[in-house]
């Protein structure tokens, strides 16, 4: 008999609320379309009641998507749970995920309550949530260092009020995967009414071990795993959901797991990957398990005679699987728009005309500069293009002058809500520095901010390579990241700043995230 998994992704809501993460509506909505092809089960698609931005943004991704269980975060207030439902009302499926902290030193210092105030708490907000809809999660905040036998009591106190769903999260990433995995079996044996509902785990990565928390707890009878696209999320992140599906269905030999499978169509893994990490700003490590760009690459003289010999020897699951093409070269200068347009199709692209032209344009000028165009190229400018095409601020020109001797200057052109062309020269320490300082005489907002971090990695191979510039700024204690590709480093520079200065727009003051 196969035995189900649910992945429930909550890039949109915990990974989010990774410093600089922050997206608007348009963003979230095709993160919230790739993870409907991906084929998650849930997407938490925000935390309704925390500003009129994410209530927006909750109440377009219910409507837009039909495939996948929609999810709205709720602290154990009425309120919350209003407003939560306000939000998922238009939800194909719509869930209520509500939460309350139950370990003694949130109690204590964070609460004000003892247990059965808690207790008392958890079920008045599942029953205000059940009257809404019977497809209600509550979540024991910080379950990892919650007492057992509250913990249990507090479960099964839920679950007769009507939870279909119970969360165990390790919200501060310290359990470790074998007493994460006795917790869940301890549940399993001491809660009489624990069938009744699925239990889930949410595990945070302090100690870098989430993924294995996750499986620790699958292996005792989880069968809801939370977790994002990438292992994004705040602090050290959340359990990666690549890392987790791919394990559950290369391990399917493990006792535990034999019976087990998932509904995610592991072939749009690599795509979704690429996708959040060019919304949000935060590159994949090239040693990333399953999708960094080394994650099949070998390098090693015996590695590589293995593979050649058996693929087997090195690799125990093929890239093919998690949606990895092969570098190929796909298309030249010569290329037409409809030999374009048909590429980004198979790539899974759907422009609209205006869309296309504009990626069509950025194209052409890029296979005049390159020798060889690979499909990492397409994606790069596509994304780089498309995804930053709601920005109030655009680059328009730029011209950099820099040597040896010479101070280095720069001079930018930048369109200002489609409208009004801004144009400013500086001079600078060198020649980003120079870029930087023109565009800061342009962007008001520039002036508040201070830069964190300026990182260039290539996206291919070859001294023609394209650059992917991620910038991180801070304001008023606040990160932004912005990200902008281009083959001219200097214009990738640019185009990353005036990204991350577009994303202010987007802060947003949140409560208390949660779980």
């Amino acid at each position: 008999m196969v035995d189900r998994v649910l992945i429930f992704d909550t890039t949109l809501r915990d990974g989010e609320q990774s410093p600089g993460a922050s997206m608007n509506i348009e963003e979230k909505l095709r993160i919230a379309r790739q993870l409907e092809r991906l084929k998650v089960d849930v997407i938490e698609a925000g935390f309704p009641i925390a500003s009129a931005g994410d209530f927006e943004s909750v109440k377009e991704v219910a409507h837009l998507v039909r495939d996948c269980c929609i999810a709205g975060l709720a602290r154990a207030r009425l309120e919350d749970i209003d407003r939560a439902w306000e939000a998922l009302s238009q939800a194909a499926d719509p869930r209520i995920h509500t939460f309350i902290a139950t370990s003694p030193i949130h109690r204590r210092h964070k609460l004000g309550m003892d247990q059965d105030q808690v207790l008392e708490a958890a079920v008045a907000a599942v029953r205000h949530a059940v009257r809404y809809t019977s497809n209600v999660e509550w979540s024991a905040e910080d379950a990892g260092r919650t007492e057992l036998d509250f913990l249990s009591r507090i479960v099964q106190a839920v679950i007769r009020a009507g939870a279909k769903t119970v969360n165990i999260p390790d919200t501060v990433g310290y359990t470790l995967p074998e007493e994460f995995g006795a917790r869940i079996h301890y549940l399993m044996e001491h809660v009489d009414n624990i069938h009744q509902a699925t239990i889930s785990v949410h595990c945070h990565n302090d100690l870098g071990l989430a993924v294995a928390n996750s499986l620790a707890a699958v292996a005792h009878g989880a069968r809801q795993v939370e977790c994002t696209i990438n292992g994004l999320g705040e602090r050290a992140g959340n359990a990666a959901l690549e890392e987790v599906v791919m394990a559950l269905r290369t391990r399917h030999d493990h006792p535990p797991f034999q019976s087990l499978e998932t509904r995610i169509d592991t072939t749009e893994i690599i795509r979704t990957s690429k996708l959040v990490s060019a919304v949000t700003g935060f590159p994949v490590q090239p040693n990333k398990a399953i999708v960094g760009a080394n994650a099949f690459a070998h390098e090693s003289g015996i590695h590589q005679d293995g593979v050649l010999k058996e693929v087997t020897t090195y690799e125990i699951m093929t890239p093919e699987s998690v949606g990895l093409a092969t570098n190929r070269m796909v298309l030249g200068k010569h290329s037409g728009r409809h030999a374009f347009k048909d590429r980004l199709r198979e790539m899974g692209y759907e422009l609209d005309d205006q869309q296309l032209d504009r990626a069509f344009h950025r194209f052409k000028g890029l296979a005049d500069m390159k020798q060889e165009m690979f499909d990492e190229d397409i994606r790069a400018l596509v994304d780089d293009e498309v995804i930053r095409e709601d920005d109030y601020y655009r680059l328009e020109r730029l011209h950099v002058a820099s040597g040896t001797q010479d101070t280095p200057m720069a001079a930018v052109a930048i369109q200002a809500g489609g409208e009004s062309l801004l144009e400013a020269t500086g001079s600078g320490v060198g020649p980003v520095d120079a870029v930087f300082q023109a565009i800061h005489k342009l962007i008001p907002e520039a002036a508040t901010t201070r830069l964190n971090l300026y990182q260039v990695h290539a996206v291919t191979g070859g001294m023609d390579a394209q650059a992917v510039v991620t910038v991180r700024l801070e304001q008023g204690g606040r990160l932004i990241q912005g990200q902008g590709a281009d083959y001219d480093t200097m214009v990738a520079s640019a185009r990353a700043f005036i990204n991350a200065l577009n994303k202010l727009a987007h802060r947003k003051n949140l409560p208390h995230k949660g779980v």
